[in-house]
């Protein structure tokens, strides 16, 4: 299961809205000096995106969370959103190269494949999640507890420099 702290910002029944909190390793994103992610940061903007997930501990508003998603679901969603789309593009191509040996028509023919492919995975999992509504729930995030618990019990995953903030 892949990991992540987050922020409950809003309550839905037993749905939560959640806000992922950024963390770093080395905790050098607040100075001027460091890796170059602060920079970053400043140019780019860290946008914060709000998404929900199964609140199965009854967490509350405000409370600091570790949430979790299923390995397989991001692995099929990466599938899905880049794999087949990218076939769809190289089979257009391709059949549009050997059918009509004009090159307007195989960049033609490319981007058909990449649109079609698209709405094929589009129409492929709008219909999936409709015939079983369990499938559509291994996609969905669940808060698995609190965060203070991890940062309390002294957790082999947290940095060493998050480690010496608490003891200091």
């Amino acid at each position: 299961m892949i990991e992540e702290y987050a922020v409950v910002v809003g309550l839905d029944g037993d749905v939560a809205s959640l806000e992922i909190e950024r963390r770093t390793a080395c905790g050098l994103c607040g100075q001027k000096r460091g890796c170059g992610n602060a920079t970053w940061g400043k140019l780019l903007g860290h946008d914060s995106h709000t998404f929900s997930a199964s609140n199965e501990i009854n967490a509350n508003v405000g409370d600091s969370v570790v949430v979790g998603i299923e390995e397989n679901a991001v692995l099929s969603s990466a599938f899905f959103m880049y794999v087949v789309p990218l076939l769809g593009l190289l089979l257009g191509a391709v059949l549009a190269d050997v059918f009509l040996n004009n090159e307007f028509y195989v960049m033609l023919g490319a981007a058909t494949g990449l649109v079609l492919a698209f709405l094929w995975v589009k129409h492929y999992l709008n219909d999936r999640d409709g015939r079983s509504k369990n499938r559509g729930d291994q996609y969905r995030a669940v808060i698995l507890r609190h965060a203070d618990d991890v940062v309390n019990s002294g957790d082999a995953a947290s940095s060493g420099c998050e480690r010496s903030k608490i003891s200091n």
